[in-house]
């Protein structure tokens, strides 16, 4: 089933007078939304405790959590202790993923930094197989893991990139991150058939049972000759992308994604609208 959901918690949660994660459970199911994304962006730290009664609000909710691994993730960066620790931030984030019983992880893959192309996206991928190894040392290869496709030129995240990431174990599952795709690409998604595209790339690659449920990003981002600048709301008509041709070509393609919105602050709003749009669509 497609769910939809924000990322963290919008002005609207905090307008209507809401301060605990607890309470978006309830906040997402009143509104209709199904899915929801914790950002352990900034670093873990939280109590397990906390964690716990995070995933039992939600559970009761029959809301779905998912985690976004920290920020500080790099599996190109040339020092090997720096590497050590960007598995530590997504094993970490696995660990609290099952406290709050959820099942998806997301995390940024790297950064080129003085590397060639070539050679930081080798050092990524040799690395995400290490990764690989301790996600079945860990006992987590029941989690999904979603590297994400990135929005700056500067990032190792093109869409072919993650797709031969996700090549490396059926326990890796791409995060398409629309907006980035589009910020990075020029402004590149504009049409059913741009969207077709990516969508049947992704299938011919991955197969469609492991793409059929993915996990989305979407908002619409400004962007300049490097690519990403910053997030927007639905309300901006000069940057991209729309959701409408996506959503006609998730039903036409039979796709059923986890769909986050990353709104600059209407997450919760935007998840609704979009929401909306996709049981507008008729095919």
């Amino acid at each position: 089933m497609i769910k939809f959901g924000p990322s963290g918690n919008g002005e609207a949660f905090y307008n209507a007078g809401f301060k605990h994660t607890e309470q978006a459970a309830e906040f997402c199911k009143s509104l209709g939304l199904n899915c929801y994304e914790y950002s352990f962006g900034r670093g873990i730290n939280m109590s397990e405790a906390k964690a716990v009664s995070i995933g039992e609000a939600f559970k009761n909710a029959g809301v779905e959590i998912s985690v976004h691994a920290p920020y500080f993730i790099n599996f190109a960066n040339p020092n090997d202790e720096a590497a050590q620790k960007s598995y530590g931030y997504v094993l970490d984030s696995a660990k609290y993923l099952k406290l709050f019983g959820g099942s998806r992880v997301v995390f940024h893959p790297a950064a080129q930094g003085k590397a060639t192309r070539e050679e930081a996206v080798e050092k990524c991928a040799d690395r995400l197989k290490i990764l690989r190894d301790y996600i079945y040392l860990n006992g987590y290869e029941n989690l999904i893991f979603c590297p994400e496709t990135m929005g700056k030129t500067a990032q190792i995240g093109t869409l072919e990139e993650v797709i031969e990431f996700c090549k490396i174990d059926k326990c890796f599952t791409p995060a398409v991150d629309f907006g980035h795709i589009n910020a990075r690409e020029g402004g590149s998604l504009n049409t059913v058939k741009d969207f077709e595209d990516r969508l049947n790339y992704m299938i011919a690659e991955l197969g469609f049972e492991r793409v059929k449920h993915f996990h989305v990003h979407f908002s619409k981002i400004m962007y300049g000759n490097k690519g990403e600048i910053k997030h927007l709301t639905f309300e901006d008509t000069v940057y991209g992308p729309e959701f409408a041709p996506l959503a006609e070509a998730l039903k036409k393609l039979k796709l059923e994604p986890y769909i986050v919105s990353e709104s600059a602050g209407t997450q919760t709003e935007d998840a609704c609208a979009m929401k909306g749009i996709y049981n507008s669509v008729d095919i």
